[in-house]
C-alpha cells in the first residue's frame, strides 16, 4: 500500500512564521500545466526575438539591485495598528505572488530542459528574478516581526491546472500589470517623497523593469503561436483574461483602500490608471482590448464591491450555515450577472498596424 503524502498544517509552522492567508478567489494562486504540451511548442516563427530576449535576460541588470541598504537600518515600530497590518498583508500578497511565479517558471525550466532548451533557459532566467523578488519581500516582512515559510507554502498550497495557452495569457498580463503597478507607485512617491513610509518602494523603478522584460518574453512566445492571437477563440480568451485580471485587481485594491491612502493614493484612481495602461499595452499583442472608458465598466465593478461587502457581513454574522447561504445567494447571483455583462460588453478590436478600431 502506497502512503500518500499529507499536506502540512499550520501546526507544522515554526513560531516566527506567519500563517499563510486563507485561499480565496481573490488571493494569489499557484499553477501547474501540461509540461509535455509546452515542450512541443514550435518557436520558429519568432525564434530570433526569443533568442535576443534570452541574451537580455542573461545580462541580469538587477543582479546587485535587491540589496538592503542603510534605509532599512531602523525600527518600524512607528508603523503600528491597522497600518502595520495593511503593510504586512501587502507584503505577504506580493511575496506569495512572486513566489508562485518562481515555482511555476522553475518547474517549466526543469521539465523543458531536454524538450525545448530555448524555452527552458528563458523560464530559468525569469525564475531567478522572481526568486529575488520573493526573497526581498519576505525579508521586508521580517522588519515587522514575521515572515513566510516558503517551503511550507510550496507544500501546503493547492495548485490550479492551466493549459499552456492559458498560462501564456495569464502570465503575460500578470507581468505587464505588475510593471504598471510598480512604476505608478514609484512615480507617485518620487513626486511625493513624504508619502514613502517604507524604503521598499524606492526599489520599484528597477524592479518593474524585471516585470517588463518578463512580459516581453511572454509577448514573444505568444507571437510564436499565431493561433493564440489571430482567431475568434483568441479574441474570446483575450477578453476573458483581461477582464479576470482587471476585476481581481480592482476588487482587491478597493477592499484595501486604507493601505493605498497610507501612500497618498486613492485606490480607485490608482487602479484606473494601471488598468488603462495595461489595456493599452495588451493591445500590442491581443486582438482585442476592453472598453474600460465605458462608464458601465466601473459601475458594474462597483456593484460587485457592494455585493462583496454584503457577503462579508453575512459571513461575520451568527446565522446558521443554511441561512447564511440563502442570504449570500442574491449577492452571488448579482456578481455572476455583472461579470457576464462585463464579458459581453463590446470590446475594442485592435489592428496592430493601424491602431485600435471600435
Amino acid at each position: 500500500m502506497v502512503n500518500t503524502p499529507t499536506k502540512p498544517t499550520i501546526k507544522d509552522l515554526p513560531a516566527n512564521a506567519k500563517a499563510p492567508a486563507k485561499e480565496t478567489l481573490l488571493t494569489p494562486r499557484f499553477y501547474t500545466t501540461d509540461f509535455d504540451e509546452m515542450g512541443k511548442m514550435d518557436l520558429s516563427v519568432n525564434e530570433d526575438e526569443l533568442r535576443a530576449l534570452v541574451e537580455e535576460l542573461r545580462i541580469d541588470y538587477n543582479q546587485k539591485h535587491f540589496v538592503r541598504d542603510a534605509q532599512f537600518d531602523q525600527t518600524w515600530d512607528h508603523i503600528d495598528g491597522e497600518t502595520r497590518e495593511l503593510f504586512m498583508e501587502f507584503l505577504e500578497r506580493s511575496c506569495t505572488a512572486e513566489f508562485s511565479g518562481f515555482l511555476l517558471y522553475k518547474e517549466l525550466g526543469r521539465r523543458l530542459k531536454d524538450k525545448n532548451p530555448l524555452l527552458a533557459e528563458c523560464f530559468n532566467l525569469i525564475s531567478r528574478d522572481e526568486a529575488r523578488h520573493a526573497g526581498f519581500l519576505n525579508k521586508a516582512m521580517s522588519d515587522f516581526g514575521m515572515s513566510l515559510d516558503l517551503g511550507f507554502l510550496t507544500k501546503s498550497r493547492s495548485y490550479t491546472f492551466f493549459k499552456p495557452k492559458f498560462i501564456l495569457y495569464a502570465t503575460y498580463l500578470s507581468e505587464k500589470i505588475g510593471y504598471w503597478r510598480y512604476i505608478t507607485i514609484f512615480r507617485h512617491l518620487e513626486a511625493h517623497p513624504e508619502d514613502c513610509v517604507y524604503p521598499i518602494f524606492n526599489f520599484f523603478e528597477n524592479w518593474c523593469q524585471d516585470e517588463n522584460r518578463h512580459g516581453d518574453f511572454f509577448d514573444a512566445v505568444l507571437r510564436s503561436q499565431p493561433a493564440l492571437i489571430n482567431n475568434l477563440e483568441s479574441r474570446l480568451w483575450s477578453r476573458f483574461f483581461l477582464l479576470s485580471v482587471f476585476a481581481t485587481m480592482y476588487l482587491n485594491d478597493v477592499q484595501r483602500a486604507k493601505f493605498y491612502r497610507t501612500l497618498g493614493l486613492d485606490a480607485r484612481e490608482y487602479d484606473k490608471v494601471v488598468i488603462q495602461k495595461t489595456n493599452e499595452t495588451a493591445g500590442r499583442i491581443f486582438p482585442i482590448i476592453l472598453d474600460v472608458e465605458n462608464p458601465k465598466f466601473y459601475s458594474r465593478l462597483e456593484t460587485c464591491i457592494e455585493n462583496n461587502n454584503k457577503l462579508s457581513a453575512v459571513a461575520a454574522s451568527n446565522a446558521p450555515a443554511p441561512i447564511k447561504f440563502l442570504k449570500k445567494l442574491p449577492a452571488y447571483l448579482s456578481n455572476g450577472v455583472q461579470f457576464i455583462s462585463l464579458f459581453l460588453m463590446k470590446p475594442i478590436r485592435v489592428d496592430h498596424l493601424h491602431g485600435a478600431v471600435r
